[in-house]
């Protein structure tokens, strides 16, 4: 777990739905490389953001530590 503390799946998935362009669920589960990559491609034109919205809900994202969200 990132720093200590459990990652909460809703938040990912609120920051994925609001901000997914901008990578800002990314920077939330740790994945700060990728986040940077997300915000300069605007989330690889949607696509990227999309696909990680759709692991979120389906249980297949985890942070940074390789831990499943909560």
């Amino acid at each position: 777990m990132t720093n200590g503390v459990a990652k909460k799946k809703i938040t990912a998935v609120v920051l994925c739905l609001l901000l997914g362009g901008l990578g800002i669920h990314r920077f939330y589960v740790g994945k700060t490389g990728t986040g940077i990559l997300q915000l300069l491609t605007l989330g690889g034109l949607g696509i990227w953001a999309l696909i990680d919205f759709i692991m979120i809900l389906t249980g297949g994202f985890t942070d940074a530590n390789g831990n499943a969200l909560v």
